[in-house]
C-alpha cells in the first residue's frame, strides 16, 4: 500500500507560481503511474498530469499543458507539480494519486489534498 502526502498549496496572485509536492512511502513505485488531480467546489474531479515512475514519461491534460510541469525525484520518492501562470480558475484542492500500470483505477486519499487559491 502506497501512502501519499501532498504539500505546497497556498494563496497566490494570478500570474504567479506554486510548486506542489507529493511524498510517497510504503512501497517501490517502479511500474506505477503517479498523477495529479484537482477538484474545485461544485465541479468534478479533474485529471491534470501523470508520470510513469520507471522512465519519467509524462502526460498532460489540455487544460494545463504548457503551464504545469510534472516531475519526480526518485531518490526522494517525491513527485512535483510546478504550476505557472496561475489564474483564478486554477483554484481547487489538489490531490496526488497512484495507479498500477496494469490497472485503470487511481488510488489516493481523496479526503486530504492541498488547497490552492488564486486571487486576481
Amino acid at each position: 500500500q502506497v501512502q501519499l502526502v501532498e504539500s505546497g498549496g497556498g494563496l497566490v496572485q494570478a500570474g504567479g507560481s506554486l510548486r506542489l509536492s507529493c511524498a510517497a512511502s510504503g512501497r517501490t513505485l517502479s511500474g506505477y503511474f503517479m498523477g495529479w488531480f484537482r477538484q474545485a467546489p461544485g465541479k468534478e474531479r479533474e485529471f491534470l498530469a501523470s508520470i510513469f515512475w520507471s522512465n519519467g514519461i509524462t502526460y498532460y491534460a489540455d487544460s494545463v499543458r504548457g503551464r504545469f510541469t510534472i516531475s519526480r525525484d526518485s531518490a526522494k520518492n517525491t513527485m512535483y507539480l510546478q504550476m505557472n501562470s496561475l489564474n483564478p480558475e486554477d483554484t481547487a484542492v489538489y490531490y496526488c494519486a497512484v495507479r498500477n500500470a496494469g490497472s485503470t483505477a487511481w488510488r489516493a486519499d481523496w479526503g486530504q489534498g492541498t488547497q490552492v487559491t488564486v486571487y486576481s
